[in-house]
């Protein structure tokens, strides 16, 4: 088995930092060429930086801009890549947003844009391309969940209620493409050292690190490793899976 990906496309949205980056950056580094999507121009810099440093003969990488919440936006990504590309190997849906609060206080206009990005977002860029996959033979669709999605979390609802709707869709579209040779599968994070952990407190992060029996937070390379195996041969008869990568914690 082998993780050499060279003559290879990939595209994945939400490139810019965190995850995103890290698995654009892992995928170019087995020799993939990776669109990576941001919101607005010039989102995807630094991750196009990174992945020009990488030792020769690893891939390049185009970015692009979409924001997956729009139908149109959406197409017009798929235009390009496959004008460009002519294909799409791996699909990692990895753009997402949130906007926490507890339920009771939690707005519908809120509740609405987390699921529109997350879920809605994901089913668009899926159907935008699983036609092409499909036709290919063999392509990977890689959707990044969260343990979230399977265990809730207070002040989460709707982010929640995304990542366990994108594990459904995950498993419906298994079902249907898989007589197509195309995998579709959820990696589901834990708690990873990006952004959004920088800002804890020592006491919440301490309490965070309790529950988790590695008794570390999770690297966005961790998380770039799993999809790197998934998309890997070694990961060609696994479909329909949650990989739950999160140092032990929802065990």
């Amino acid at each position: 088995m082998t993780t050499q990906l060279t003559g290879r496309t990939a595209l994945v949205t939400g490139a810019s930092r965190g995850i995103g980056r890290a698995v654009a950056v892992a995928l170019a580094r087995a020799g993939a060429f990776v669109f990576c999507t941001s919101t607005k121009e010039g989102g995807c810099a630094e991750t196009l930086a990174a992945i020009a440093a990488l030792p020769a003969g690893s891939g390049k990488a185009q970015a692009l801009v979409c924001d997956v919440a729009s139908a149109d936006s959406v197409d017009a990504l798929a235009k390009v890549v496959l004008e460009t590309a002519g294909k799409l190997d791996f699909l990692v849906n990895n753009a997402g947003i949130t906007r926490d609060g507890l339920f009771l206080r939690m707005k519908a206009d809120d509740f609405d844009a987390v699921l529109a990005t997350n879920l809605r977002g994901t089913f668009l860029v899926c159907k935008a391309f699983a036609r092409a996959m499909a036709k290919a033979q063999g392509g990977r669709i890689v959707n990044i969940g969260s343990v979230v999605g399977l265990s809730g979390n207070a002040g989460q609802a709707n982010y929640a209620a995304s990542k366990a709707g994108l594990i459904g869709l995950s498993k419906s579209l298994a079902q249907e493409f898989g007589g197509r040779g195309l995998t579709v599968n959820v990696v589901a994070p834990g708690f990873v050292a990006t952004d959004m952990t920088a800002g804890l407190t020592p006491e919440i992060k301490d309490g965070m690190l309790k529950s988790i029996p590695l008794g570390r937070f999770g690297s966005p390379d961790d998380i770039a490793g799993s999809v790197l195996f998934l998309c890997s041969d070694a990961g060609a008869y696994i479909t329909g899976q949650t990989l739950v990568v999160d140092g032990g914690m929802t065990m």
